[in-house]
Order: structure tokens, then C-alpha cells, then sequence
């Protein structure tokens, strides 16, 4: 692992990678087996949980922090020092740098990792720029805002080799693990229904457009995106999760939740359904216009059927003998008996993690693939995008798995890409 140099201010305080001696504890981590990450969106999840956590790691340095708002950067570098200072009992502690442009943030030699908790129209962006730079990356979901990014960053990350975790978070729940191995190994049965759901999404928002924040640069935040008018919900965690230009709503934003627990206990190197039909609404008043209230109905290609409705996060598996039905608040079955299964030493077990953010630290040293790696993220998200898809166009998309393309429709092939404003592009 790269590490960084002493600068000026750090020659008067502190360096930028803290010396072992510092730590005053037992079992203290040398800096060159210290793991250093950079943030690049640090508002609501950026900030609130993965800032938190990272910086708990006693082998992770969290060496800087990126977003459009000065007010955010500066509030989670300061967050990042203070933690520092204290966890390591000196009076002050100056070493997290900010950033208004990511690009800054990746040409440093110094950080081994980015975790990247944008809004979803940069994900797949900056990943891209930070597989070139040799980053490896905690990207959260969704992934892209088109099967075409998806498969974009997929190429990337087996290109340069960089560790990839997606921040599904549910594969590190043990019972969310205990019930993907009940359906690997059999124990419900033949599969012949699959039911997902997730929360809806809302409609409103405002449509007045207004001045910007001072603190906030606007243009950097639209990036690839279309440039529209800044209004008050634009930028605010709705209209990041809300608005078309940004994302596809919680038919994506959420949707990965469950549907990355269907990907986990059925999934393979090519299964995802092969049809989509479904309906939702698509609202034509206020700011937020990604769809609400949707239920697509799919096809796997061995005749198993799939719905994928709105409703609370789930993802139940069914078959004549019984069903077990995984949340992200538990998980139960019929018969209950399965839930008192013991998985034998020679059936399937599945990655055990008691933290995606831990898994994916660890494998920036071992690697390893993580718990939640590009292909599962492609194909559960590329069920999110094939559904929205079917629901814009009020037709029955027939997918290849295989060639990963729509069949006979070149209306809905279009959809399989966004444009980009300049100059972005992938």
C-alpha cells in the first residue's frame, strides 16, 4: 500500500499517516499495514455512516473527503480529526484533506481506497475514473443510472484489478446469509416463485428555481447530468433519490436491496430473468418523476416467475414444499422447521461478514473478492433497469442474458444507454 508524506502542515503537527507510537494501545497497526480511504460524497449515508465507521477501523486512515458542499466536507474532515485526536489522546490532530473535484482526490498516490456515496448519476463516473487510478472502491447502490454504465464499470474493475464491494449492506446480516443458503442448498425445495419488493418511491417536490447555497457548487454537482434549474428538493437526498435525471428511484435506490438477496440465494453467471412486463406510475406534477407504485412481472428462463412490486423490503422464495422469505428485518419460512436447519459442513456456505464496510477493508489486503462484487452488482441491477424499462414503455422486454442485449424492440434498446453532458462521458 502507497502511503503519504509528511507536508508542511503536517511537519508542524501531525503526518498525514499517523505513527504507530501514537496509538498508545496495545496491538497498535503499523503505518504500512494501514489501509488509507477517501471519501467523495460525505452528505446523509456518506457522512453519517460510512465516515463514521471507516474512521473507527484501527487499520484505515481516512486521509480526505470530497463533495460540492464546503459545508459538508468541512464538517466530516473536522469529524475525522477530531476522532482522531481523541481516539489517539493528543490535544489536536490536522490531517484529512478536502476536495471540491474527486479528480483531485484520486491523483493522490497516498490513498489505497475511495468509498464513493454520491448521488446515483456520479457512481458509475467516478468509479470509472477511480479504477483507472488504481483505487480500489466501496461504491453504494445502485449502481448505474443504464445497463450501459453497469457494464462499463464491470469491464473497468477486471481491467485494473481494483477491489470492488457494493453497498448492499443486507449480504453482511447473518440471517439474510442463513437464508440464501436454505435456498442454495435445496432445503426449500424446488424454487417455482419468487416474490421481491421494495418501498415505494413519492411524488411532489419543488419547482421553483432559486439561488444556490454559496457554499455549493451546483455545476459540479449536476456533473453528467442534464442541466436543469437548482430548486430546494433538487439537491436534497429526495432529489437525489427522485428525480429521473439523477436516478431511477427506489425502483433502483432500494430495489438493490432485495433484489441483491434474490441475486445471493438463486443467481449465477448469467441468471437474470428473460422477460419483464409491468405497470407503475410516473409522476407528471412537481420535481420528482421516477416511478411509484410498480408491479413488473418476470420470467426466468427455466419457467420460474418473478414479481417485483412495491411494498416492504423483501425477497421470498416458494415452492411446493414451502417458502422462506428474507428482509432486511429478519427472515421467516413455512415450515418453521427450516429455520432451524443447520447447514452441513459439505453443502454451500456462503461468505460470512459481519460488516460490508469490514469485508471490504479486508480485501483490499488479501485481494479477495468481496462479499458484494461487480457481476452480482450487474445483474441485480440490471433487473431494476430492465423493470423500469418495461414500465416506460408499456411493452414486454425480452432480455439475453447471454449477449446482455434487449431482443426485437429498438425503441427499448435505446433506453439501454443515457447521454451525458459534456464533457462526461464513460
Amino acid at each position: 500500500m502507497k502511503r503519504a508524506t509528511t507536508t508542511a502542515a503536517g511537519a508542524i503537527g501531525f503526518p498525514y499517516v499517523i505513527a504507530s507510537s501514537a496509538l498508545g494501545k496495545a496491538g497498535s497497526v503499523a503505518p504500512s499495514d494501514r489501509i488509507t480511504i477517501g471519501h467523495i460524497g460525505v452528505g446523509g449515508q456518506g457522512g453519517g455512516v460510512h465516515v463514521r465507521t471507516f474512521v473507527q477501523f484501527r487499520d484505515v486512515q481516512c486521509v480526505a473527503v470530497c463533495d460540492p458542499f464546503k459545508s459538508k466536507r468541512d464538517k466530516w474532515a473536522k469529524y475525522i480529526d477530531d476522532t482522531y485526536a481523541k481516539n489517539y489522546n493528543r490535544a489536536s490532530y490536522k490531517g484529512c484533506d478536502t476536495y471540491n473535484n474527486f479528480e483531485d482526490l484520486l491523483a493522490r498516490d497516498d490513498i489505497d481506497g475511495v468509498v464513493i456515496a454520491t448521488p446515483d448519476h456520479w457512481h458509475v463516473v467516478i468509479g470509472l475514473a477511480a479504477a483507472r487510478a488504481g483505487k480500489d472502491m466501496y461504491i453504494e447502490k445502485p449502481l448505474g443510472l443504464s445497463i450501459e454504465e453497469d457494464k462499463a464499470m464491470r469491464v473497468a474493475i477486471n481491467q485494473y484489478g481494483n477491489v470492488f464491494q457494493y453497498g448492499t449492506q443486507q449480504r453482511s446480516s447473518q440471517h439474510c446469509r442463513f437464508g440464501c443458503e436454505l435456498v442454495r442448498n435445496g432445503r426449500v425445495g424446488k424454487i417455482n416463485t419468487i416474490e421481491v419488493a421494495a418501498p415505494s418511491g413519492r411524488s411532489g417536490g419543488s419547482t421553483e428555481a432559486v439561488s444556490a447555497p454559496d457554499d455549493f457548487d451546483y455545476d459540479r454537482w449536476l456533473g453528467p447530468a442534464p442541466w436543469t434549474p437548482y430548486t430546494h428538493d433538487r439537491c436534497s437526498s429526495w432529489g437525489s433519490w427522485y428525480v429521473y435525471d439523477n436516478s431511477l428511484g427506489f425502483l433502483a435506490g432500494w430495489g438493490a436491496h432485495p433484489l441483491d438477496i434474490l441475486d445471493w440465494a438463486y443467481g449465477s453467471d448469467d441468471v437474470v430473468p428473460i422477460e419483464y412486463a409491468g405497470t407503475g406510475t410516473i409522476p407528471t406534477e412537481g420535481l420528482f418523476d421516477t416511478v411509484t407504485n410498480w408491479d413488473v412481472r418476470c420470467k426466468y428462463a427455466n419457467g420460474v416467475t418473478m414479481t417485483f412490486k412495491d411494498d416492504p423490503d423483501s425477497t421470498k422464495f416458494i415452492s411446493t414444499e414451502g417458502w422462506v422469505k428474507i428482509s432486511r428485518g429478519g427472515i421467516d419460512a413455512h415450515p418453521k422447521s427450516l429455520l432451524k436447519s443447520v447447514i452441513g459442513p459439505d453443502e454451500i456456505h456462503l461468505i460470512d461478514s459481519k460488516c460490508q464496510k469490514r469485508n471490504f477493508v479486508d480485501c483490499i489486503k488479501t485481494r479477495a473478492e468481496t462479499i458484494s462484487p461487480i457481476d452480482s452488482a450487474v445483474r441485480s441491477d440490471t433487473i431494476s433497469q430492465l423493470s423500469d424499462i418495461a414500465i416506460r414503455t408499456r411493452r414486454k422486454i425480452k432480455w439475453d442474458p447471454k449477449k446482455e442485449v434487449i431482443i426485437g424492440d429498438q425503441d427499448s434498446v435505446r433506453m439501454l444507454s443515457r447521454p451525458m453532458r459534456s464533457p462526461w462521458h464513460l
